[in-house]
């Protein structure tokens, strides 16, 4: 037995060649317009162009490979906000820099059009206690923590006020994805854009 294929006690080495890429954006694809439930192996290989068995050689299993697809999506994400922020230099730009990466999210090219996070699309599908939904929260408090460490810079040596006006950020940020993705447009992140520049403005 080669060592890629791994033993009882040890998991598979995890491969980055082109049909593991292909795997995760078919599944990116299929879930996110799909539903992770609705969408079956069959469905991700035929669209990925690979066998079952390549599936099986990347992800030991459906729940792996949703796991992938939702780090994935946190790591796009960041690469929005990350390239948002290069754009400003001080702490009321880089909240709003948060709220411009969910904004260029919702504008991205959706086969069914915009449906909200599909990071929450997903969780909301998993079973209490899922690794999968442990990703998504850890995605949701990193968002918060960076929402965080920018609102310090506007209020410093303040830092509970900061953390209250970080979770005040949060739920309006959350509240209007969802009701943008039930209307299945940017529009409701852009107002959300506008009602925390203007909360900044009066700190």
């Amino acid at each position: 037995m080669s060592d890629d294929a791994g033993t009882a006690t040890t998991p598979p080495r995890k491969r980055r060649g082109p049909a593991r890429e292909r795997l995760l954006a078919a599944a990116a694809r299929r879930f996110y317009a799909d539903g992770v439930t609705a969408t079956g192996i069959d469905t991700i290989t035929a669209e990925a162009g690979v066998a079952k068995m390549s599936l099986y050689n990347n992800f030991a299993s459906k729940a792996e490979l949703v796991r992938a697809y939702l780090d994935a999506r946190h790591e796009e994400w960041l690469g929005l906000y990350r390239q948002r922020l290069t754009a400003t230099g001080d702490g009321r730009g880089g909240v709003l820099a948060v709220f411009d990466a969910y904004v260029d999210h919702a504008a991205s090219a959706y086969e069914h059009g915009f449906r909200g996070c599909g990071l929450l699309n997903a969780a909301a599908e998993l079973p209490a206690g899922d690794e999968g939904r442990a990703v998504v929260r850890r995605h949701k408090e990193e968002v918060e923590s960076l929402l965080a460490g920018h609102v310090e810079e506007l209020l410093p040596g303040r830092p509970e006020e900061a953390r209250a006006v970080a979770e005040h950020l949060a739920f309006l940020l959350e509240g209007a994805m969802a009701r943008a993705g039930l209307e299945g447009a940017g529009t409701r992140l852009e107002h959300a854009r506008t009602m925390a520049a203007n909360l900044l403005d009066r700190l």
